[in-house]
């Protein structure tokens, strides 16, 4: 490969003791050579921080960034990216692994791909439990391991606000110039990528590479399994950033037929936030339903 771009990998700890020198050998350890890497660890109540240093001592060209409080992810990424030098930026939380290929196939996907305005590309992922085992992957594939189903690619918007299209974000490269235009994460946001990926797609067009390019760890700490939980401060927190999220779709809409499509995703939100007994951000979503028909009918 001609290429010589920097890519900045920006790893993320968070109470990943186990896991975390496995994830950061991934980083390290791809066919491209030129990569820069960044670990933030957000104030691990484990030994993660201890673990990071000590594997640091090998590894002094990588930066570290401890914080002294916890951040959250959002606030914390956006530190790392404020160092990044990288034309690219890879977010990887540090209980994932990286295939080795993973950095070269998304720079040649970059670069062989036909749409000019391109500003994402993503893979599939492998998923894998606490101990390792594989067990599903992302996008169900074949036997040749290729997605079964079609992804879109150009331009997604009207299907990442439908819910229609949903992206394996840690498979994912970000051109650094699309997270400079849209000011990195939205820090208000409990979680950053289904907001990014609305904002991002208003703008730019997507890219899918059929190909396994991640182990993704499913445990029950993974941010994944707490939108379903009842009862339960973290998934009310993460159920309402996904209400600020659609909140803000509805500002970047700009035709009736975005409108409508907005409303499928408002629906499942809808059942979902009775499902875990979260009423209030329930009738939140039936008030802005009521709004969102009226701007129909008036748009």
């Amino acid at each position: 490969m001609q290429d010589k771009s920097l890519v900045t990998i920006i790893c993320l700890c968070y109470n990943q003791e186990k896991y975390v020198v496995e994830s950061l050998f991934s980083a390290i350890n791809q066919d491209y050579p030129f990569i820069e890497v960044i670990v933030v660890d957000d104030f691990s109540t484990d030994n993660s921080k201890e673990t990071i240093e000590k594997w640091l001592i090998n590894y002094p060209e990588v930066q570290f960034i401890p914080n002294e409080t916890n951040l959250g992810s959002t606030k914390s990424f956006n530190k790392a990216l404020k160092l990044a030098k990288g034309d690219y930026i890879i977010d990887l939380a540090c209980d994932d692994v990286l295939l080795p290929n993973c950095v070269s196939s998304q720079l040649k996907a970059f670069q062989e791909s036909s749409f000019k305005n391109l500003g994402v590309v993503y893979g599939n992922a492998e998923l894998i439990n606490d101990k390792g085992n594989s067990y599903f992957y992302y996008f169900p594939v074949d036997f040749d391991k290729k997605t079964i189903e079609k992804r879109a690619t150009g331009d997604i918007y009207l299907s990442v606000i439908s819910g229609g299209n949903s992206i394996c974000s840690v498979s994912s490269m970000v051109k650094k110039s699309v997270f400079d235009t849209l000011n990195g994460y939205d820090e208000n946001l409990a979680y950053e990528d289904l907001d990014l990926w609305i904002r991002a797609s208003r703008i730019y067009n997507f890219d899918y590479i059929d190909k396994i390019l991640i182990k993704k760890r499913i445990s029950t700490t993974s941010l994944g399994t707490h939108f379903f939980i009842k009862n339960d401060a973290r998934s009310k927190k993460i159920n309402y950033s996904t209400y600020l999220i659609i909140q803000k779709a509805i500002r970047l809409n700009q035709s009736k037929i975005e409108h409508r499509a907005i409303l499928k995703r408002m629906h499942f939100e809808m059942i979902l936030a009775f499902k875990t007994a979260d009423y209030l951000l329930f009738l939140k979503y039936i008030l802005l339903e009521v709004k969102q028909r009226f701007r129909i009918v008036f748009a």
